[in-house]
């Protein structure tokens, strides 16, 4: 079968007992960086006995029909990339899903991602959130990217390289305002491990002086827009038709909406004065 498995981000010691008996048993190594592989299984005191081939960006194409094949013949197939989980902006979703696609099992060995870490750390609500992967390089698209996010509700996870930390905050301040909160996670897990928090205006002024090191951000969500209640009269007139009453109506209404009840019921009674 196909085992993708997480990799540590820093500190050696988060690798699983599983990934350590995958690394020494497996017939085949798929790895990001085949280098950083074997250090790896050296630090952990795993002796490699498999195959080990090179699935960087470039060649991943290319090597997918001989490794499905070798998952077909009965083979375990393992892929690693230099740090965190595979297919999670790293190598490895063309491949699940070419195994998919053959019917080949396909399994995972759980361990670090650099998203749910910085999640917990973020001290932000983060109950519902979306992942974006890298931020855009090129300043346009990602004021554009940004504006997406302007009316985004869950927290938003997203990637950034250290020399454009410093632009794209300054362009989050621009279109998401001053005051929208986040945190920049800084070399997750390793010696140097740093968690900035703050509005997108102080941790804009923060990065001037640079950054170093893998860059994770989390933005907190927008906060919901309150609804204007002259617009959900209607709703509230469907409500009492069906045999509500009107108070339930529009308690139901404004808690749906984000809207004053007390504005909600004012605004009703006026349509009716009016109509």
């Amino acid at each position: 079968m196909l085992v993708l498995a997480a990799t540590p981000m820093g500190d050696i010691g988060d690798a699983s007992q599983r990934l350590r008996d995958a690394l020494g048993s497996a017939d085949v190594i798929a790895a990001e960086d085949t280098r950083r592989t074997r250090s790896l299984a050296k630090a952990l005191g795993v002796e490699i006995t498999g195959r080990v081939v090179s699935f960087y960006d470039h060649v991943e194409i290319a090597r997918i029909p001989a490794l499905l094949d070798d998952i077909a013949a009965g083979l375990t197939v393992l892929l690693v990339t230099d740090a965190g989980m595979p297919s999670v902006s790293d190598p490895g979703y063309r491949l699940v899903a070419a195994a998919v696609a053959r019917e080949l099992p396909v399994t995972c060995l759980p361990g670090p991602s650099a998203v749910t870490t910085a999640l917990a750390l973020s001290g932000l609500p983060v109950e519902r959130f979306c992942f974006d992967g890298f931020a855009p390089r090129k300043g346009g698209q990602r004021r554009e990217w940004l504006r997406t996010l302007a009316a985004e509700q869950r927290a938003c996870v997203f990637f950034e390289a250290p020399h454009r930390l410093a632009d794209c905050l300054a362009d989050a301040v621009t279109v998401l305002g001053p005051d929208r909160r986040a945190a920049v996670c800084r070399e997750l897990t390793k010696t140097y491990e740093e968690v900035v928090r703050g509005t997108l205006a102080e941790l804009a002024a923060w990065a001037v002086d640079g950054a170093r090191g893998e860059i994770t951000v989390v933005l907190a969500g927008a906060e919901p827009a309150s609804a204007d209640p002259a617009d959900l009269v209607t709703e509230v007139e469907t409500l009492v038709d069906s045999g509500m009453r009107l108070k339930d109506a529009c308690a139901e209404v404004s808690a749906a909406r984000g809207a004053s009840r007390r504005e909600l019921y004012d605004a009703v009674l006026s349509a009716r004065s009016a109509g």
